[in-house]
């Protein structure tokens, strides 16, 4: 008997991750690219040189993450127009924070994914999740800081990439404290990222979810056992 399936992403919510993913990798290592200062350069000097020497020097490199930047935006801009539905469900989804089930429910996942079930028996705690909606408090936090995280690199992008073409002198404060949020956001981004891809892709209990990024749809088990309240929903008959 083949196994119950639920929908769980369109076509256009699958793409647009993937596209984010690949713009941030390609973001990043361009990015990284164009760090030349001892105190802050996270893979040493050999390395930005390596790749400025690749693309033609440090203006070409810069005017290569200006475009993928610039390509990142816009492709977010065209999921919106196709899909906004999906994108004000997606943010109703995420955004909404149940203070009792959800950071209980994070508070209990971090517990068990770093000393067991028998701390939490010790102190008297039911090691058991509280039930999750379509997102679990977990994939909440990293899109939450993704959103916001994502606007102002987007905002602070566009600063410095006008900086130099309709921005005067007087626009200099402005222009500097763009480019440290600019750092500051992408660092804590880049963190929720590295622990979303550990969650998402390497953890066995998740790998279903990670599946659905390709296929578009989970198992039936899986819904009801990680995302309990949306699969009451779809049970009783809800999209």
């Amino acid at each position: 008997m083949p196994k119950i399936m639920h929908k769980r992403h369109d076509k256009s919510d699958i793409f647009i991750h993937w596209y984010n993913a690949v713009c941030w990798i390609l973001l990043l290592v361009t990015g990284v690219g164009l760090i030349q200062h001892q105190a802050i350069d996270p893979f040493g000097s050999g390395y930005p040189e390596a790749l400025r020497n690749m693309v033609g020097g440090g203006g070409n490199l810069l005017r290569i993450h200006e475009g993928i930047g610039l390509a990142w935006i816009a492709g977010f801009i065209i999921y919106l127009i196709i899909n906004f539905k999906g994108a004000m469900f997606f943010l109703s989804e995420v955004f909404p924070v149940s203070i009792g089930r959800d950071m209980t429910w994070m508070f209990k996942k971090m517990v068990l994914m770093t000393l067991g079930p028998n701390v939490l028996k010790k102190m008297g705690v039911d090691p058991e999740l509280p039930d999750q909606g379509f997102y679990n408090m977990g994939q909440k936090a990293f899109a939450q800081a993704s959103v916001v995280g994502g606007v102002v690199i987007a905002v602070t992008g566009v600063i410095m990439y006008l900086s130099d073409r309709s921005f005067g002198t007087e626009a200099t404060g402005l222009v500097s404290w763009s480019i440290f949020i600019h750092f500051i956001a992408v660092g804590l981004v880049f963190a929720g990222l590295l622990v979303h891809v550990y969650m998402a892709a390497i953890s066995k209990e998740e790998r279903p979810g990670f599946k659905s990024m390709f296929t578009g749809v989970v198992p039936d088990d899986y819904a009801k056992h990680h995302h309990r309240l949306w699969w009451n929903k779809v049970k009783a008959g809800g999209k």
